[in-house]
């Protein structure tokens, strides 16, 4: 899970308009011209992460060269994985040496493809047609239902495996189904991948570090992920890679296929040591959820380490349209239920969004009395709070008296819905450890504004994306709720009102969950999960404010550099 899907059938037209006119204020007819195209770049404001890696070892410093060039490579797979026609455009951007062209492989490179993310999945390449919503996990020419008969038919081992993480579907010369590991399916670049990992894991002298490059090189090629899933949980060291197959987002179908991304960061251990206690209150705020007690794990995982880092590095599906801030993995409900889960905050990722973007908006959406308010301690927090309750609430569940889990059952309304609850139940929690005195309580001064400013952001990201549609609906039942209020231009809190807003919210989408209850989900998304007047009129005054960030990873070329022979 990470902090940055599809429209419900009902409001889809509503809400590809509603994208168009507050994303992308002009009339594009056919694909976006030079100036369209700029205008659509402008939007992801450029940034230098720069990271002071002058206190590592030339050994550690050797290893960031090699995962760098390890997640070129994951860019490159990830590319075929959204479409199996990317890999042929890429070429054929790269050859078009003219404005438009050096335009449309800019912004190609930032979508990782040709249609735009912000903009409901908008082709800016002509030709190209709709974006699969099953992307390239499953063949061509096949169709929603005819997969969902032919799961159903297999044997049940057989089932598990091809609705499975780390297998394709593919159709043999005979016309009929089968799955693919994914070590079968992308041999070529994960042997490639993996050797890289092990001239890594020989360069460095932390033993976790070696103990996770190893097992996750093994992992590629077996294509069995649990051991290093559980490596990578014990990883304590000052390099701090998370490099795989993890996130679902882009299988619209099913929000069952993993696709592959790459973080390389450094972990800043006086930020990580502060953070650590928090750990140790997950089973107290797992015990107090406002939901029926029966949906509370008595047990969760006994891991549930807190890491700080620097980004280095993103690729994959970690550098695709709008970052990510922070992340909650694994998503293997196996290591999550026997081992808990590491949440990763990637704080110059964070201070970046912040400055160029939160803190704009800001001084726009909110009321005068409540811009002050802001703080980046909170926004830092909040999203800290999201990923950790990610691992909280209904994962496993029973319905009709079977064992199944929340995924399986919402389906593709799986991941709009744990983005809401994640953020939602992550104030709640913000509110029960300040109660108790484990956070400062000047944060909740801060949290509620804070939040309010960030919704305005996250909504921006379109409603195609699992965040953005899970906010726009946070923020219609809030302000439903009077707990936001509409004062002239911009929007306030209800300090009397906001608490109990955000614990009944966390109540019904967790009950969603525990339940397995697509339709209450789905009707919740299409009444909810939209832009309103209000909304909008806001939306329309942030047209000069980034929607996210553009880093330019300039410390991981200095490595790179620094480690090719002369």
């Amino acid at each position: 899970m990470r902090t940055r899907d599809l429209t419900p059938v009902a409001a889809a037209a509503q809400i590809r308009t509603a994208m168009m006119n507050i994303l992308l204020p002009l009339a594009l007819l056919g694909a976006p011209d030079v100036s369209a195209l700029n205008k659509m770049s402008a939007r992801f404001a450029p940034v230098e992460l720069k990271v002071d890696v002058s206190a590592l070892p030339a050994s550690e410093r050797a290893v960031l060269a090699k995962l760098v060039q390890a997640s070129r490579i994951i860019d490159s797979l990830f590319l075929r994985q959204v479409w199996g026609g990317n890999s042929g455009l890429l070429l054929e951007l790269m050859r078009d040496t003219s404005a438009a062209g050096k335009a449309r492989l800019d912004y190609f490179l930032l979508n990782k493809g040709p249609w735009s993310r912000l903009d409901n999945e908008m082709a800016f390449v002509d030709g190209v047609g709709e974006k699969p919503h099953a992307a390239a996990f499953y063949p061509a020419r096949a169709t929603k239902d005819e997969l969902e008969a032919w799961f159903k038919a297999l044997p049940e081992a057989e089932r598990k495996s091809a609705q499975g993480f780390f297998t394709t579907i593919r159709r043999l010369p005979n016309g009929k189904l089968t799955s693919i590991p994914y070590s079968v399916e992308y041999q070529p670049e994960l042997h490639q991948v993996a050797a890289l990992l092990m001239q890594a894991a020989d360069l460095t002298t932390q033993p976790s570090l070696k103990n996770y490059l190893t097992a996750r090189a093994a992992a590629l090629l077996s294509n069995d992920y649990y051991a290093s899933d559980v490596a990578w949980m014990e990883l304590d060291a000052t390099v701090e890679p998370t490099i795989g197959p993890y996130e679902v987002y882009e299988d619209g179908w099913f929000n069952a296929k993993a696709a592959f991304e790459s973080f390389v960061t450094v972990r800043d251990d006086a930020e990580t040591a502060k953070l650590a206690k928090l750990s140790g209150e997950l089973q107290g705020l797992e015990n107090e959820l406002p939901i029926d007690p029966k949906y509370r794990n008595a047990k969760l995982g006994a891991l549930a380490p807190i890491r700080v880092v620097n980004s280095i590095f993103g690729a994959g599906d970690a550098n695709r349209g709008v970052q990510t801030a922070a992340f909650n993995l694994p998503n293997d409900e196996r290591v999550t239920k026997e081992k808990g889960a590491k949440r990763v905050m990637l704080k110059n990722v964070q201070e970046a969004k912040f400055a160029k973007v939160l803190t704009p908006i800001a001084r726009i959406a909110l009321s005068p009395a409540d811009r002050s308010r802001v703080a980046f301690d909170a926004f830092f927090t909040h999203i800290l709070m999201h990923e950790l309750m990610h691992g909280l609430g209904p994962h496993d569940i029973q319905v009709n008296g079977k064992p199944s889990t929340v995924r399986a059952e919402l389906k593709e309304l799986y991941s709009p819905i744990e983005e809401a609850k994640a953020d939602i139940s992550g104030l709640w929690a913000m509110q029960r450890l300040i109660d108790k005195g484990a956070l400062p309580k000047d944060l909740e001064r801060s949290m509620y504004v804070t939040y309010l400013a960030s919704s305005f952001r996250s909504v921006r990201f379109g409603l195609s994306e699992a965040h953005g549609k899970g906010v726009a609906m946070q923020l219609n039942a809030l302000l439903d709720a009077g707990a936001f209020v509409v004062k002239g231009n911009a929007f306030t809190v209800d300090d009397t009102k906001v608490k109990d807003a955000v614990r009944d919210l966390t109540t019904k989408l967790m009950t969603i969950q525990a339940t397995g209850d697509r339709a209450a989900a789905a009707s919740l998304l299409e009444r909810q999960a939209v832009i309103r007047p209000e909304v909008k009129k806001v939306l329309d005054q942030l047209a000069s404010v980034p929607v996210d960030i553009a880093p330019k990873f300039v410390t991981a070329e200095k490595l790179v550099l620094e480690a090719t022979p002369k």
